[in-house]
Order: C-alpha cells, then structure tokens, then sequence
C-alpha cells in the first residue's frame, strides 16, 4: 500500500475545515436528514428553486462533485479517503435515482459523474471490508426515510 503523503492530509483536513463552514454544515445536516425524492417534479414540487431547500441540495452537492473531482485526479489517497467520508456515498444515494433524469434534462451525460465514480469505488472497497453493509445501510436510510414522512 502506498503511503499517503503530508500533501494528501494537509488536503483532507482542508476538506475537512470546509465541510465544517456554518451554512454548508447546516445544509448537509437538512439533506442528510430531510432530503427524499425519486423525480426531478418530486424535487421541483417540494423544493422549488429560489428556496432554502434547493440552496441547500445544490450546496451539498457541489461540494461532494468538487471533492470527488479531487478525489478523481488522484489528488487524495484513497484509503484515506474511504476511511474518512462515508457522507458522499449517502449523498449519492439519494439522488442516484433522478441523476439520469437531470443528465438528460442538461443533455450532459457528465452531471454528477465524480460522486457517481468515487461512490462506486467506495462501494466496492466497503464491501470488499464488510460485505453486505451498502445492502443494510440503504435499507436503515429507507426507514429513516418511512419514518419522516410519518411525522
């Protein structure tokens, strides 16, 4: 395994100091806990644009596709890495679903493609360490998922 360089940490924890700005940590905790949806008119019907909700969806996803572009170059250790971000993959699990409708929307086949690329490695490497845990993490979000639209 190749040992991970002052560069690749110093950029993690930079990440990291990002990820803890007031309004994108608000925002990740709102999509984390409140964002569902399997269309695009689910989206727009529940989030319209201009409001605090998709302000907050375009956030949280900007920042993963910004980290996963690093990410993706090889800019970041990928042990490291998967160790350290379980969050993109559940950012990704909520709009795997709709993604190709947006890429067809944009007619850009590229739309969201270095979450799509860094979540499949991560899958794989998480199952490769513990199998059939993305099988029962999709399933504990699915009720999280049941249980907010109860209350």
């Amino acid at each position: 395994m190749p040992s991970v360089t002052y560069e690749e940490v110093n950029l993690m924890l930079r990440l990291y100091e990002l990820r803890r700005e007031a309004r994108l940590r608000q925002a990740r905790a709102w999509y984390v806990e409140n964002f569902h949806t399997n269309s695009l008119e689910d989206m727009a019907q529940k989030y319209p644009q201009g409001s605090e909700e998709n302000t907050y969806i375009r956030m949280v996803l900007s920042y993963w596709e910004m980290v996963a572009s690093i990410f993706n170059r090889g800019l970041i250790h990928e042990e490291l890495f998967f160790e350290n971000n379980g969050e993109i993959w559940v950012v990704w699990d909520r709009v795997r679903n709709i993604v190709p409708a947006w890429r067809a929307a944009f007619k850009n086949p590229t739309v969201f493609v270095n979450i799509e690329e860094v979540c499949k490695k991560l899958e794989a490497w998480r199952e490769k360490r513990a199998p059939g845990s993305a099988a029962a993490m999709r399933q504990m979000m699915e009720q999280m998922r049941l249980a907010a639209k109860k209350s």
